[in-house]
């Protein structure tokens, strides 16, 4: 596995979401790549952070606005 597909299947990992070979081969990798290990931890940080925001805690027009600019991103 490379660490370009790591990075890939993280959330899914996180999630119990890969099949077993997946899994295998990714807990390999983890092993084997101290970089990606730390993309990972980094990954569980950033959840347990974050994961106590309310849902919604941008109002409807900044909402908007933010999610034009990723939709008109692509164009540029």
């Amino acid at each position: 596995m490379t660490c370009e597909e790591f990075v890939e299947l993280v959330t899914a990992f996180l999630e119990g979401a890969l099949g077993p070979e997946t899994e295998a081969r990714f807990v390999e990798h983890l092993a084997l790549c101290e970089g990606c290990e730390t993309y990972l931890d980094q990954f569980r940080t950033t959840i347990t952070e974050l994961g106590s925001l309310p849902a919604e805690t941008l109002s409807p027009e900044v909402r908007d606005s933010v999610l034009g600019a990723f939709r008109d991103w692509h164009a540029r």
